[in-house]
């Protein structure tokens, strides 16, 4: 049956703080003070006493309501208050919000042992407890809200005589929790990243935890905070939660143990029917319309819209989840997903992501087993109704065509087009799919997810580029695999024998030649699908090609950022600048930052010796390091490439080498804003596409000229620009020979 205690009501409102867990020498309200540190309060006079009881409002003990100077009590009615209750400056004013006003003053409410600020608007809250309300705030309808003496906000702690067991993790990644973090307010996609991932270092892991719990403490007593012009209506329950300044809240059922990040630049809001447990939102995030999400992290600007689901999982900034249903997920910054029938589970994805109606990763269970695990690069989209099984890995920019994949994947190659071939029975992988055939909308996303980067406090350098460190080191690889595949098909169609090396370097010496024998082979992979199905890579040469075209358009481009910053440039500087690019570096995208796997182990040593005293703040003060470092490091990296898909050395760096390489970035500028243009004029000049309109007139009235496209059209200017700019460099290094 359920326990009901009977306690005498003298104590309502008092020993929140169990005395048993209150440090020797402090009271119950020892945290509260230090919250709420103003000593402006004074007591009741027996007039305002009067006023108070002869408009229905009742205490337990008047003596421990303590006021502001400049309180107007005539503002209090049909209020009960129980233990200490201190109340701000209340005037005659009423405070308008979106088209709701409200008078300033206590109305019909019961409040136990809290702190009010000047000019609140409480009206008809059933229960408020234990809350910290900050000046001219809003409260309206709201049915409980209290807050615990061993309230967490969303963190990850226990509190002091709390067991181990209570504690709340995220089981990210994996459905079994083996990947599991402690969540904590100010999580960054890096942190949850790292500690997911190095799960074999122990020392690590107890760090990263040891961080967390310094971090906020194990002590009782911390009371709920509600901060300045922050609105809460018609609202159900509010239990254990910390609210930033102009936060909105209306409508929502449930909203427990959360922290919810907020304040005059970053906004936070909670719409009409949201349950919220054991989270984090981040500054300047929102969720509305029927939202449920339970264990969970929303990073700064970062949206659930439409019924989502979001359970066991973090969503990185500038991210969007709508409709759909995803657990055990760590995403990355810029995911889109927007569709009531996708589901997603039990993933690493990597950011600029973008999941589709019907697409069901995971939960393909054929055993008692939990789901495996995908991870996937930057850039992952699986199209339309897509079915995927786990363990899966995808590289960067990795699109999927519409279909059922029975088997697990490991598509290593990057900027693929990944589709069923039902007649044949066979996975057929096109490399290079985003350069070759659908320029605009690679380009357009990466502009796009730029554009709506929000954050105030940018704590982590987002790479948006397509062409970057990451992506142009699975280049590389890309280009190895496509020369080992074709070499293998040389041999099998030439029945010969040879070893894997001999192999790949016939298949480099034909796709350098453009042989015309490469188009007449049947180039196959192994090692991509766990199935006896052949794996068809179509387009080898196309992509053989174009992947070494922006490898050198990455590294001369890199090359020409560093050449418009010299005032004085020399040929000794530049062969100087070739001469410290060492051999290409390995990178990780760490929570959507670059940074080189190098400096990732430096930090991870550091961590493990007990060094890093400041715990997550040193951490961060990496990150920022990191990204100080970043345009240096990428040049470097940039000049590496260049060296390496050139067969460059120091000594062959020379004027007419350096000019041959600017004109050609020039070409491929060129190319790319006319793959642009080719990819888009494509819609309006499919009949297909044109069919459900009479006319061009009313094609465009619905959908825009053509010639309007303001992509389009900035595609076009940068190159412009990009070509004088260069040609006026290119004319600079001439002089120089």
């Amino acid at each position: 049956m359920n326990q009901i205690k009977k306690l005498p009501v003298g104590d309502l409102g008092y020993n929140f703080i169990p005395k048993e867990f209150l440090p020797e020498g402090e009271n119950e309200y020892y945290i509260r003070f230090k919250q709420n540190p103003a000593t402006d309060y004074r007591p009741l006079t027996r007039q305002e006493i009067a006023i108070l009881k002869s408009n229905g409002n009742r205490s337990d003990n008047w003596s421990n309501i303590l006021v502001r100077e400049g309180i107007d009590v005539l503002l209090i009615e049909d209020c009960t208050f129980f233990g200490l209750v201190r109340i701000g400056k209340l005037e005659p004013y009423f405070l308008e919000f979106s088209q709701l006003r409200t008078p300033v003053g206590l109305y019909r409410s019961f409040i136990v042992s809290c702190d009010i600020g000047n000019n609140v608007a409480v009206n008809n809250v059933r229960m408020l407890s234990h809350y910290i309300i900050e000046d001219e705030a809003i409260l309206i309808n709201v049915n409980e809200m209290s807050c615990t003496s061993y309230s967490k906000f969303g963190n990850g702690i226990i509190k002091e005589g709390e067991p181990e067991d209570i504690r709340i993790w995220l089981e990210l990644c994996n459905e079994n929790g083996g990947r599991k973090v402690m969540p904590f307010d100010g999580m960054l996609p890096g942190d949850a990243w790292l500690w997911s991932k190095y799960r074999a270092n122990e020392k690590l892991l107890e760090a990263f935890k040891d961080f967390t719990d310094r971090k906020f403490g194990r002590q009782r007593g911390t009371y709920g905070t509600v901060g300045k012009r922050t609105i809460i209506k018609n609202t159900h329950i509010v239990k254990d939660v910390r609210i930033g300044s102009d936060a909105y809240i209306k409508g929502a059922n449930k909203l427990k143990n959360l922290t919810i990040n907020s304040d005059e630049n970053a906004k936070s809001q909670i719409g009409e029917g949201c349950e919220m447990v054991n989270g984090i939102m981040g500054a300047g995030s929102r969720a509305f319309y029927g939202v449920k999400a339970v264990r969970f992290i929303l990073a700064p600007f970062s949206q659930l819209k439409y019924g989502a689901r979001l359970i066991n999982s973090y969503l990185g900034e500038n991210a969007t989840i709508s409709c759909c249903e995803v657990l055990n997920t760590l995403l990355f910054p810029a995911h889109e997903q927007h569709h009531n029938n996708s589901f997603l589970c039990a993933s690493l994805v990597m950011g600029q992501s973008n999941i589709a109606a019907g697409a069901t990763i995971g939960s393909n269970h054929n055993s008692r087993a939990a789901d495996g695990e995908l991870q996937a690069g930057r850039g992952f989209w699986p199209g339309l109704c897509v079915s995927l099984k786990h363990n899966s890995k995808f590289a960067s920019f990795t699109m999927i065509a519409k279909g059922d994949y029975p088997a697990e994947l490991n598509i290593p190659i990057p900027f693929c087009l990944v589709s069923n071939d039902l007649h044949t029975d066979q996975l057929v992988i096109m490399p290079g799919y985003w350069f070759l055939y659908n320029m605009y909308a690679i380009l357009r996303n990466e502009r796009k997810f730029a554009d709506r980067d929000k954050r105030k406090e940018k704590k982590q350098l987002l790479e948006y580029d397509c062409l970057a460190p990451d992506t142009v080191n699975e280049l590389f690889t890309g280009l190895r695999l496509l020369s080992r595949y074709t070499g293998k098909a040389f041999y099998q169609k030439n029945q010969l024998v040879g070893s894997d090396h001999e192999q790949e370097q016939k298949g480099r010496e034909l796709l350098e030649s453009r042989a015309p024998v490469v188009a007449q082979l049947e180039v196959f992979a192994g090692d991509i699908e766990n199935s006896h199905r052949l794996v068809r890579i179509i387009k080898v040469q196309e992509a053989y090609t174009v992947y070494k075209r922006m490898l050198s358009y990455y590294g001369t481009c890199q090359l020409i950022n560093w050449l418009n910053l010299q005032e004085e440039k020399n040929i000794t500087s530049i062969k100087d600048l070739f001469s410290k690019a060492a051999e290409r570096k390995t990178w990780l995208n760490v929570g959507g930052q670059l940074i080189p796997e190098k400096e990732v182990k430096t930090l991870i040593s550091s961590i493990e010796s007990g060094s890093t005293e400041k715990g997550w703040e040193q951490v961060h003060t990496f990150y920022q390091q990191q990204a100080a470092a970043y345009d240096t490091e990428k040049l470097q990296h940039g000049l590496s490439a260049l060296k390496e898909i050139h067969g460059l050395n120091t000594d062959t760096i020379e004027v007419p080498l350096l000019t041959g390489l600017l004109q050609d970035a020039i070409n491929t500028k060129e190319w790319i804003a006319q793959s642009v243009y080719d990819s888009k004029v494509k819609d309006y000049e499919n009949p297909f596409r044109k069919m459900v309109y009479e006319s061009i007139v009313e094609m465009e009235q619905v959908v825009g000229k053509f010639s309007d496209n303001q992509f389009v059209n900035e595609q076009r200017q940068e190159t412009a620009t990009f070509k004088e700019s260069t040609e006026q460099l290119i004319a600079q290094l001439k002089l120089l020979f």
